[in-house]
């Protein structure tokens, strides 16, 4: 039927397939023959694709968002491991408001200007990309 040629850690074999039915194989190894059943196909995982979240650009017209609003957003692409605020909570400025981990690194993101937080857009364990808003500040 097939005829090939192997070399195996610098061994050679002359391999011919004799007959195939369903999953029974008739082959000849270097003139001895066997009969192999064949398995099924092995297939090997696909790695998965990243694709990387591109926000649309900016509207023409202002945006209505609360005068003095301050939106703490993530500075690059991680995991939240720890919150250190909740709405509510008076904070200063450059005051740590939660750990982000990336690339195997804890991040610590503090906050950009003193105010009341109002909202808080993450929850410990959340995966977030590099813009994604974080925390809300009045």
């Amino acid at each position: 039927m097939r005829r090939y040629k192997f070399t195996i850690s610098g061994n050679k074999y002359n391999v011919e397939i004799k007959s195939l039915e369903e999953n029974v194989a008739e082959i000849e190894v270097n003139g001895t023959t066997y009969q192999v059943e064949l398995g099924h196909e092995i297939k090997t995982p696909q790695t998965p694709k990243l694709v990387r979240y591109t926000p649309p650009p900016p509207p023409k017209a202002p945006v209505l968002i609360t005068p003095g609003l301050s939106l703490l957003k993530a500075p690059l692409p991680g995991t939240i491991i720890s919150i250190s605020v909740e709405p509510g909570m008076q904070i200063k400025m450059d005051q740590p408001v939660l750990i982000l981990e990336a690339m195997k690194m804890e991040n610590n993101i503090f906050a950009e200007k003193p105010g009341i937080v109002k909202t808080v857009r993450v929850a410990v364990g959340d995966t977030v990309m590099q813009g994604d808003i974080l925390i809300e500040i009045e």
